[in-house]
């Protein structure tokens, strides 16, 4: 055998073995996919007020559920939105933390057990965002609708030791009623006993307070009666340094929809004509005053501003920034 044919043997032994080296080599380092999304918390400043949006998951919602629109103008916003309704439309449940320095304040508390799994996230999400359950001392509700009760406790315990929950005396007299529950259609009954074990565990401490439009629950916080979706719907007003955050709880429930048509109502309201009058005023409040919006089941983080857009409103949702440079619009 030749010299110069058996460095050629030699080559190709070489080359096979550099080739089967690399390709095990990336193979191995190829990364793999994580499929996971980062901790569902978000914060702004407002004034001196810290704002923290909590992400407790999503649920999907039938657009069958929505009325005062046609199915053909509905899917033409859907489109125009990019919203994809092949396994329903997907809302957000956020609630907010707002840290006033002297009060660590949650306004709404996500859905705990009361759903399916995509839901639940919110007690998880607070911690990743640097805060104990122990740390909350108010709670409050917008309403008590279960995806914003359920999370306030965790099998018949409290899950805010040390906080005290606040809701509307009319919200409370409504869901809380045991007569009215019995008389309710049976399809509405679970919510009725959803929202009254979640409180009971407060109850049973006295740490649960029905208020009454006016009082005053902290400096720098207004009560703003929005009835309609519920009987004693509720949002609120912070303020602090010339800035107002309205947390306007269940206003909007597709973003896709009543933004553009403010007169689309959901089968889940109480009152469906009362909703869709308390939403035209709290868009027309929003917009002409310029105030920042949380909402519950807006796209995560749910915090924006409200425009005027023909004759309807756009979301404009809030941009991914460093918390200190948030700004006054």
């Amino acid at each position: 055998m030749s010299h110069k044919f058996r460095w050629t043997l030699v080559a190709i032994a070489l080359a096979s073995t550099v080739m089967a080296f690399t390709s095990s080599a990336s193979a191995e380092s190829t990364p793999v996919q994580q499929q996971t999304q980062v901790p569902g918390y978000y914060r702004m400043m407002l004034g001196t007020l810290e704002i923290t949006a909590l992400y407790d998951g999503y649920a999907t919602l039938d657009t069958k559920l929505f009325h005062g629109i046609s199915e053909a103008d509905m899917q033409k916003l859907f489109t125009r939105m990019f919203t994809d309704t092949q396994s329903g439309i997907q809302t957000a449940v956020n609630a907010f933390l707002v840290n006033t320095g002297t009060h660590l304040v949650l306004v709404d508390a996500g859905t705990a057990q009361c759903f399916g799994p995509t839901l639940g996230a919110l007690k998880k999400n607070l911690l990743a965002a640097g805060y104990q359950p122990e740390q909350v001392d108010m709670v409050l509700l917008t309403h008590l609708h279960p995806d914003h009760t359920c999370g306030i406790s965790e099998q018949g315990k409290v899950v805010f030791p040390n906080a005290t929950v606040y809701a509307a005396k009319a919200e409370g007299d409504y869901w809380l009623n045991k007569e009215i529950a019995l008389k309710a259609p049976k399809d509405a009954q679970p919510m009725f006993k959803l929202a009254q074990d979640a409180v009971a565990p407060y109850v049973e401490q006295g740490k649960l307070k029905l208020y009454s439009q006016g009082e005053i629950l902290l400096p720098g916080l207004e009560i703003i009666a929005t009835p309609g979706h519920t009987p004693g719907h509720t949002s609120y007003l912070f303020s602090s340094e010339g800035q107002k955050l309205l947390l306007w709880g269940d206003i909007v429930h597709s973003h896709s929809l009543q933004f553009s048509q403010p007169e689309v109502a959901l089968d889940f309201d109480t009152d469906s004509k009362q909703a869709i009058a308390t939403r035209q005023k709290v868009f027309a409040d929003a917009a002409e005053n310029k105030l920042w919006i949380g909402g519950a089941h807006l796209p995560f983080p749910g915090l924006g501003h409200v425009r005027v857009e023909g004759k309807g409103y756009a979301w404009v949702p809030i941009e991914y920034a460093p918390v200190a440079s948030q700004k006054k619009p």
